[in-house]
């Protein structure tokens, strides 16, 4: 499939970048590793008169670990290098965990945290070609006004697929959106909207540049554990991240973050009192499975079953609670 014609934009600082969102607000995409947007580009999802190549503006791909408040990552901040950062491995254990899984690494050192953080929501109704979508009568997403997968709904339910954000939400991280009106910091929890058509709440003149996560959240042990078809280059049809702060026995803090069974990832709320002040055992993982399996939604928006993959949720977020909890000699106590 070749691409639609477009004019290519290249900005070298954010303001170029935010002034040329606002003139062709519309009719324009940003282009960052390009890894999800040139294939839907050819499937004719999407058709803009103009593309923003985002990849010249160099403060975009800093990272800086400022001490007493944490870490700052550009959002074209490839994501093989987080996966080669010793101190992502060591710090914030449940991103590198989450990274690493992502897609091939081929695709990890073009794919960037920004991009999996804006990834489009998905469907196996949305991602078809233009011929595919066009026998069945298209969709609420894209140029119709029907949701195959609910079609007594008004609303879309394509999923969220990114890894990285369920780590990020296990972090509470936040994010640093440039736009006409300035720059504005929001936690990640607040970006995304939960409806598949519309999934974040960034304006037609406005782009992600920066990621912080708090030093508050460096040293906590994590785990990521992803359900796909095969064992590399899938999107997600499942993801459990999962965050503890545990200097000892017993937990002092956690989070639970679920991918790819929403439209949105989301925290597990009632995991952290399934685990605060206990010594993690198999009864207590098992309590956090049953808590994810109720907050998780999936729908027939992939090859798999919703069945399936709300079970394996369950079993997902209990072996990622034993994970974390292990110490690094592998016992957990």
């Amino acid at each position: 499939m070749s691409l639609p014609a477009f004019k290519l934009l290249r900005p070298r600082t954010i303001a170029e970048a935010v002034e040329q969102l606002a003139s062709h607000s519309g009719k324009i995409q940003i282009l960052a590793g390009g890894t999800d947007l040139i294939p839907s580009m050819k499937q004719r999802l999407f058709e803009p008169e103009f593309v923003l190549d985002i990849g010249g503006i160099e403060e975009l791909h800093k990272i800086r670990v400022v001490p007493g408040l944490g870490m700052e990552i550009g959002a074209l901040t490839t994501l093989s290098k987080l996966e080669d950062s010793e101190f992502v491995r060591r710090s914030y254990p449940v991103l590198h965990e989450a990274v690493k899984t992502v897609a091939s690494p081929l695709l990890r050192n073009m794919g960037t945290l920004g991009g999996n953080i804006c990834l489009d929501t998905r469907c196996v109704w949305y991602n078809q070609s233009l011929t595919w979508r066009k026998s069945c009568g298209f969709c609420i997403k894209k140029d119709g006004d029907l949701c195959h997968v609910a079609p007594g709904g008004t609303r879309c339910w394509a999923v969220f697929s990114g890894d990285t954000p369920a780590a990020l939400l296990c972090l509470n991280a936040e994010l640093e959106i440039a736009g006409s009106q300035g720059f504005r910091r929001i936690p990640l929890q607040h970006f995304y909207t939960g409806l598949g058509e519309a999934r974040m709440k960034l304006g037609p003149t406005e782009l992600l540049v920066r990621v912080f996560l708090p030093e508050s959240y460096a040293g906590w042990r994590g785990a990521y554990k992803k359900l796909r078809i095969r064992g590399s280059i899938d999107y997600p049809l499942a993801g459990v991240a999962v965050a503890l702060k545990k200097p000892g026995n017993r937990v002092e803090d956690a989070r639970v973050a679920l991918t790819a069974v929403n439209p949105v990832p989301c925290l597990v709320p009632e995991a952290p009192h399934a685990l605060i002040g206990k010594i993690v055992d198999e009864y207590h993982a098992t309590v956090v499975g049953e808590l994810a399996a109720h907050v998780a939604r999936p729908l027939t928006t992939s090859a798999l079953t919703p069945e399936y993959r709300r079970e394996m949720i369950k079993v997902f977020a209990r072996r990622a609670v034993l994970e974390a909890a292990k110490n690094q000699n592998g016992s957990a106590n």
